[in-house]
């Protein structure tokens, strides 16, 4: 069974983006610190967008392109059920108009 880990602080991060900067190599710091080499190697691309040093979608974009997909498909589920509500109250106010 795959065992869950907990996603490393955003301090923690940042230091190891700092020491990456600083001249460190990443499988120096994989050794020392845990984290995979390819880990490390997608933080320092995070942080180059985030500084604005690569082009790309900064975390903050990130997180406001996952916030949006998600309520776009929550109002995308509401719609459905009002549309099926509507047909519903539809049949039913008209199927009790048509016996009068």
């Amino acid at each position: 069974m795959r065992r869950y880990r907990s996603p490393y602080p955003a301090e923690f991060r940042q230091e190891i983006v700092e020491l990456i900067r600083a001249g460190r190599s990443p499988v120096d710091l994989a050794k020392e610190f845990e984290p995979s080499v390819s880990a490390i190697k997608k933080w320092v691309r995070q942080a180059d967008r985030d500084d604005g040093l690569k082009e790309g979608l900064t975390t903050e974009e990130k997180e406001e392109l996952r916030r949006l997909r998600h309520e776009n498909k929550q109002l995308k589920l509401d719609r459905e059920i009002l549309v099926k509500a509507a047909a519903w109250f539809a049949r039913e106010t008209g199927s009790g108009n048509s016996s009068s």
